[in-house]
C-alpha cells in the first residue's frame, strides 16, 4: 500500500509541476528552484508540510544529499545540480524529514534543462559536503601571528640598549645593597 500512495503522490506532483513555475505540491510538497535547472547549475529546495526543524533531500541528480532546515512548516536548503548528467534527463528527488505527526517522506520528479551550466562538478555524492582542506579557525586574530616565521628576528637596537640600562641599574642595587649591609656590621 506504501508504495501505491508513493506513486499516487509522485503523479499529482507531476500535475501540479506543470501548472507552475517551480515543481511542487499544494500543502505537502518539494519545490525547486529553478524547475527544470540545467546540469551543474545550482538549485534551491523548499519543502512544506513538514512540522520539524530538519530534513535530509537526496536525488541522484544531485552533487550531495541536502541538509534542510526551518521553522512552521517550512524547510530549505540549496545544492548543485551534477554536470555530468544528460541534459533533458528526469530524476526523482526524495524529502524525509521528523515532527510532531512523525517521519514523513515527499517524493518529487526533477527534470533537467537542455544544455549544462558552466561549472565543475564537485564529486561524488556522499552523505553530507565537507571540505577538501584544512580550516584556518581558532585563534582568532592571533592565527595570522602565530603562523608568521619568528627566526629570523633578534633583538634590535633599542632592545640592546634597554637590556644594557637594566644591567646596568642591577649593579648599582647590589653594589648600594652591599654598602648598606656591611656599614651596619662594621
Amino acid at each position: 500500500m506504501g508504495s501505491l500512495r508513493l506513486t499516487l503522490c509522485t503523479g499529482v506532483l507531476a500535475a501540479t509541476a506543470t501548472l507552475t513555475p517551480a515543481a511542487h505540491a499544494a500543502d505537502d510538497g518539494v519545490s525547486v528552484s529553478p524547475s527544470t535547472p540545467a546540469p551543474g547549475s545550482d538549485v534551491a529546495l523548499r519543502v512544506t508540510g513538514c512540522t520539524g526543524r530538519t530534513g535530509l533531500a537526496a536525488s541522484p541528480a544531485f552533487i550531495a544529499d541536502v541538509r534542510l532546515s526551518g521553522a512552521d512548516g517550512v524547510l530549505t536548503g540549496e545544492t548543485r545540480v551534477r554536470s555530468s548528467l544528460r541534459p533533458a534527463q528526469s530524476y526523482e528527488v526524495k524529502v524525509t524529514c521528523d515532527g510532531a505527526d512523525g517521519p514523513k517522506s515527499i517524493t518529487t520528479p526533477l527534470t533537467l534543462a537542455g544544455a549544462p551550466a558552466s561549472g565543475p562538478d564537485l564529486g561524488s555524492p556522499s552523505a553530507y559536503a565537507s571540505p577538501v582542506a584544512p580550516v584556518k579557525a581558532g585563534g582568532g586574530g592571533t592565527a595570522g601571528l602565530a603562523a608568521a616565521d619568528t627566526r629570523d628576528t633578534g633583538p634590535n637596537p633599542a632592545h640592546a640598549v634597554i637590556g644594557l640600562i637594566l644591567v646596568g641599574a642591577a649593579g648599582v642595587a647590589v653594589v648600594v645593597l652591599g654598602s648598606r649591609r656591611s656599614g651596619r656590621t662594621g
